[in-house]
């Protein structure tokens, strides 16, 4: 498996290998023992997946606050996507910051955010088809947003505002500044 520490250190690319022949291929995306000696050490009870039909779709940018906050392994099994972790820590030496990798069907990469970061995506391809693991259930109450393109965070995403296709409830989420005191960096 190769692992990859980005920009933010507690962000981690990893991308196990895919063993193929003239039927196709096998890899194995999850291993306990694997995850732990790349430094995820995560248990995870809540697995998603999402189906975006059109190149542009922007999901995010999300959270869920504690004592539901989750840490999120991320893959994309079919297209492509951008994903983004942004550091929500207060008091985090990286607070505010951003790192992005490319998920796609042919990369295989996977991406580590841990608990205390938003998370979100652009679709890069129509049919992008993405999974992840979440160490912490859904909950309603907890969960938390911010816009997608607040001018606080400046993520540079691969796609213009308007051609942006947005949920309505991520459409008015507020900027980043309202996360101040979401998650304390530890």
């Amino acid at each position: 498996m190769k692992v990859e520490r980005l920009a933010i250190p507690d962000v981690i690319l990893v991308t196990p290998p895919r063993f193929g022949d003239n039927r196709g291929f096998f890899s194995e995306t999850y291993n306990l023992h694997r995850m732990t000696e790349a430094g995820i050490n995560a248990t995870f009870v809540q697995d998603n997946q999402s189906l975006s039909r059109q190149k542009g779709v922007v999901r995010g940018l999300h959270c869920q606050l504690a004592p539901y906050e989750q840490g999120k392994l991320v893959r994309c099994s079919r297209g492509a996507i951008w994903d983004v972790a942004v550091d929500a820590r207060t008091g985090s030496p990286t607070y505010g910051q951003w790192v992005a990798a490319e998920l796609s069907e042919e990369n295989w990469s996977q991406l580590w955010l841990p608990p205390g970061f938003l998370h979100g995506f652009v679709t890069l391809t129509e049919n992008a088809e993405v999974q992840y693991k979440c160490t912490n259930l859904y909950d309603k109450a907890s969960e938390r947003a911010v816009i997608w393109n607040s001018p606080e965070l400046k993520i540079d995403w691969p796609v213009a505002p308007e051609e942006a296709i947005l949920s309505d409830k991520d459409k008015i989420a507020p900027d980043f500044a309202a996360a101040a005191g979401w998650f304390a960096y530890e």
